[in-house]
């Protein structure tokens, strides 16, 4: 793969707001792309996945999902960007970023931009 992904879930307007701001004001050699337009067989992805988490696949193959994934994006950005994603990985911050990371996808549907198209189906919640 020429160049690393970021897939985000572009039905979901929190998540779409989050991803222009990425776009904005985060410089990265990496593609940001909803999963609903991406080629996820090529990228080695499932719709699942995609709906579950927002998914990094780097141009090495390195795969990863939720904060991990941001964590990459961020580690392949601008160098302040790349101190936040390194800080990401550090054990105890993605100990907590994990359950933070799922409360917001729970509850995507409530935050600023989020509509009823981002609200995960029940069966995923739990």
């Amino acid at each position: 793969m020429e160049r690393s992904t970021f897939v985000y879930d572009g039905d979901c307007a929190f998540c779409t707001r989050c991803a222009e701001f990425i776009e904005r004001h985060i410089p990265t050699s990496a593609r940001v792309v909803p999963w609903q337009f991406a080629d996820l067989a090529a990228l080695g992805l499932t719709e699942d996945e995609c709906e579950q988490a927002v998914q990094w696949v780097g141009a090495d193959g390195v795969r990863a999902a939720g904060p991990d994934a941001i964590a990459r994006l961020l580690g392949a950005s601008g160098p302040l960007w790349r101190v936040a994603g390194a800080g990401l990985r550090f054990p105890p911050v993605r100990a907590a970023a994990w359950p933070a990371y799922r409360w917001v996808a729970r509850n995507r549907h409530r935050l600023p931009g989020g509509t009823a198209a981002c609200a995960v189906p029940s069966a995923r919640r739990d």
